[in-house]
């Protein structure tokens, strides 16, 4: 059991101090300051009739919900020091009966919940490729004549991007800073945003990095594909045509 601060215990002994110099004594040795302000009269009559009779509550009593405690020499069972029935138990601080408890994160069990559907998603893949494959004819292009380069002569697609690059910077810039910048920014990502919510309002660092890092290169390979004619000048589509095959 914890031990009663001293100041608490001083506060106790001081409230019963002038609790004492301020109501007076009764006959029966007890002070009418006990809780008499608090106690409605019909009770303290019924107490006084349950210790003239030995702890036998009166039959004439009006009835009511608390009944009185048998008694023990003229001090109620229970009863603290100096015959008080309220008693300071113990003291506990506030830290111990916290209740902790750990923040509830959403988790998913890799089998079966992510890899079934993930399995799904590859079969949905594999029949989207298989129909597209059935309908659309994709044959495959003439050999290269290595005596007569196409113009425009296009890298794929995958490639556009570095392709536009090379039209507006040095071969050194475009072809090995900047992609080299852009895969160090994606490698040093997980360590500039160590946030783990996995809701986009929260992550709006690295959701405007890649934002801005798949339109930078979307952008470039649209313009290298569909805005580059002969000699790989700049043309418009809808004008001269497209000069871009698959």
């Amino acid at each position: 059991m914890t031990e009663i601060p001293e100041h608490l215990l001083k506060r106790a002994k001081a409230a019963r101090e002038k609790s004492a110099e301020a109501a007076p004594s009764t006959g029966d040795g007890s002070s009418a300051g006990d809780g008499a302000s608090r106690i409605p009269a019909e009770l303290l009559e019924r107490s006084k009739a349950a210790r003239a009779g030995g702890g036998v509550a009166v039959k004439d009593a009006p009835a009511s919900p608390v009944v009185a405690a048998p008694v023990a020499g003229g001090v109620p069972v229970g009863a603290g020091p100096g015959g008080h029935t309220q008693r300071l138990l113990t003291v506990v601080k506030s830290g111990s009966i916290q209740d902790v408890k750990a923040v509830p994160v959403d988790k998913v069990h890799v089998w079966p919940h992510l890899l079934s559907v993930e399995f799904v998603a590859a079969l949905a893949c594999t029949a989207f490729t298989f129909m597209f494959s059935w309908f659309v004819n994709a044959p495959l292009l003439q050999a290269a004549n290595f005596n007569q380069t196409p113009n425009p002569s296009k890298a794929p697609w995958y490639f556009m991007g570095l392709q536009e690059l090379l039209t507006m910077f040095h071969p050194m810039i475009a072809g090995v800073t900047i992609p080299g910048m852009g895969i160090i920014l994606l490698i040093f990502a997980p360590y500039l945003d160590r946030n783990a919510s996995n809701k986009p309002e929260d992550r709006k660092f690295i959701t405007s990095l890649m934002t801005v890092h798949m339109m930078f290169w979307a952008v470039l390979v649209i313009i290298s594909s569909f805005f580059r004619g002969p000699g790989y000048n700049f043309t418009l589509p809808w004008r001269d045509g497209i000069f871009f095959e698959l």
